[in-house]
């Protein structure tokens, strides 16, 4: 028998009894039988009440499990690629996230952060550089790639979304997700805004 196998049995085994001395200490309230007999005597009344309540408390429970799910998938739900209507070109603002502390205060090239042209080419592929970026550098995001490129951060985060993003200076580029924090809503980019891209 497996090492696992008799955790299980010794798990169950307790299980049981515990059980079995919870069941035992269950009292029978007094009165309880006469109450039942009184009752199957008398005629019953048209409208059972504890019944009724918990069919009411089923229902609410229903529906309180159904606006769960239904919410759980609205957040995770995958964006459509053609929104309907123009998009609003870089609409929503992001901040840059360095994941090294000690460069965060620091705006040199040993701590600055990639922009890059094409976010299915490796981050660090010589040519797919756009431009720098710092930790807090505020960006204006247009729209968001969500299976682009992974990329793992110096923390060991990864992420496989990519923004496309315009910096103060009017360079735009393809900001990793792994280096911001985002928690606005950015919509998804669609086909011809990927190819137009820097």
């Amino acid at each position: 028998m497996r090492p696992d196998a008799e955790s299980d049995d010794r798990v169950a085994a307790l299980l049981r009894d515990r059980l079995r001395a919870a069941d035992e200490e269950i009292e029978t309230p007094a009165g309880l039988w006469e109450n039942i007999r009184s009752t199957t005597a008398r005629p019953r009344p048209a409208v059972v009440g504890p019944r009724l309540r918990l069919g009411l408390a089923v229902a609410a429970a229903a529906v309180l499990v159904s606006a769960v799910v239904l919410g759980a998938w609205w957040l995770v739900r995958p964006a459509a690629d053609n929104p309907s209507g123009p998009p609003a070109r870089f609409g929503t603002t992001v901040t840059v996230f360095n994941a090294e502390r000690p460069c965060r205060p620091l705006r040199t090239l040993e701590c600055a952060l990639r922009l890059t042209k094409d976010p299915y080419a490796a981050y660090t592929a010589p040519g797919n550089s756009a431009g720098r970026v710092w930790h807090g550098d505020r960006l204006a995001a247009a729209c968001v790639v969500t299976r682009g490129t992974l990329v793992t951060d110096e923390s060991g985060i990864t992420s496989t979304r990519w923004y496309l993003v315009r910096t103060r200076a009017e360079v735009e580029g393809w900001l990793p997700g792994v280096r911001t924090r985002n928690t606005a809503d950015v919509r998804t980019c669609s086909a011809s805004e990927v190819r137009n891209s820097p």
